[in-house]
């Protein structure tokens, strides 16, 4: 991992969280115990809200109200730097209609390009990937 301001999709929080996939799972926590440790890491409102809605549904024990709180103040929220606004929404619109990515998609790289980050981990979009300085990274592949 660079020195570079880096964006985290939810599928890199959720991933602390499966045990069916240790690998990743490891990979995932590496990420963002340096995020967390170098200030550098970086997450955005629709991130929060993605990862509590998989908490607390999909995951194989949902997490309480109780570990989420403890989660928030621990994680989430040192890491969340990007709050959803009218630019938010206009700079994803033109990266849906510029990039024919889907909304949710486009809200996380307009969050990440708003933030500054010149990475953004996730698996979901196509690795190395870049959207103006901001390159996509797969840390799993």
């Amino acid at each position: 991992m660079s020195g570079d301001r880096h964006f985290f999709d939810t599928n890199i929080l959720v991933y602390t969280f499966d045990a069916s996939s240790p690998k990743k799972a490891r990979r995932a926590e590496d990420l963002i115990h340096a995020g967390l440790a170098s200030g550098l890491g970086t997450i955005s409102y629709q991130v929060v809200q993605e990862f509590i809605a998989v908490a607390r549904s999909r995951f194989r024990t949902p997490m309480t109200l109780e570990e989420i709180e403890v989660y928030w103040e621990r994680t989430l929220r040192p890491l969340l730097a990007v709050h959803s606004s009218p630019s938010l929404f206009v700079s994803a619109l033109e990266l849906c209609r510029s990039s024919r990515l889907s909304w949710c998609d486009s809200l996380i790289v307009a969050a990440a390009m708003q933030g500054g980050c010149k990475i953004l981990y996730s698996e979901d979009l196509q690795q190395d990937r870049r959207f103006g300085s901001l390159r996509v990274e797969n840390p799993f592949s």
